[in-house]
């Protein structure tokens, strides 16, 4: 599905049907560096159980034109601008590591507009290390080694994978080396600099689900704990032995923990 936002031609899969904005809408939101296609297996499924489904490419990431947003309150913003875009009152909004900090701050600064929120891998502060920082201004090669390394739990450096024939180490890179350059380290710097986080979750009032990973050495599940508690219509789902990269690595645990989501949208 094409939409034009605030000038640019945007890209969102659909989960293989036609958006309907009669139906409840579901919006999924990548994280750093990533696309649309993070959530392949969830969009289909809600898109064919009853839902209208977006999974947008971010500006300036995968098939969607501008430039990257430079923060996560921007990224908030044109999220919302997508729902009105596709003629949607309010959503669901998911979304992991970098798309969970946008779908919380869209949800504090527009809250009549977002029906309840799924956030996966995420946490109260997204530090990024200096060197990770560095490699991905200079858009060096090790910056993607570090996100897909770290990302990923111990499962993923067996293989690992639940799709047969599919390698998570491989996908990820190949996704994060299409992107253009500057977009990772936009994305990572969005996270590191934003601080709302905890004022942003006392401030939710939609039913919020938390999906975590017991070993997330990117967000780790202590950090999202500690922003889980400041949101009293909070619940949370740890999945064990599970990295970061959950969609990939657990993507039925994942889809089980969402089905309740968007039950309580």
């Amino acid at each position: 599905m094409k939409l034009s936002i605030n000038g640019h031609e945007v890209f969102a899969a659909t989960g293989g049907r036609d958006f309907d904005a009669a139906l409840p809408a579901i919006v999924f939101l990548h994280g750093a560096g990533f696309d649309h296609s993070a959530w392949a297996l969830h969009s289909r499924w809600f898109a064919h159980h009853g839902h209208a489904v977006l999974a947008p490419d971010l500006p300036g990431h995968g098939r969607s034109a501008g430039p990257a947003l430079p923060s996560i309150a921007e990224m908030a913003d044109w999220t919302i601008a997508l729902l009105s875009a596709a003629g949607a009152d309010k959503a669901c909004l998911v979304g992991h590591s970098m798309g969970s900090l946008i779908a919380l701050e869209a949800a504090a600064r527009h809250p009549e507009r977002v029906s309840a929120l799924g956030l996966i891998g995420t946490a109260w502060a997204m530090t990024v290390g200096p060197d990770l920082l560095k490699a991905a201004e200079a858009n060096d090669q090790a910056a993607i080694d570090m996100v897909s390394i770290w990302g990923l739990g111990f499962a993923a450096e067996l293989g690992g994978s639940q799709a047969p024939g599919l390698w998570m180490h491989g996908g990820a890179q190949a996704t994060l080396q299409h992107g253009s350059p500057g977009v990772l380290f936009n994305d990572l710097a969005a996270c590191n600099a934003y601080q709302d986080a905890l004022p942003a979750a006392a401030r939710i009032s939609a039913p919020t689900t938390f999906i975590l990973g017991e070993h997330d050495m990117m967000t780790p599940a202590k950090a999202g704990k500690a922003l889980a508690a400041a949101i009293p219509q909070s619940r949370t789902v740890i999945l064990p032995g599970a990295g970061h990269m959950m969609m990939a690595e657990r993507p039925d645990a994942v889809l089980a923990a969402l089905k309740t989501v968007g039950s309580r949208a």
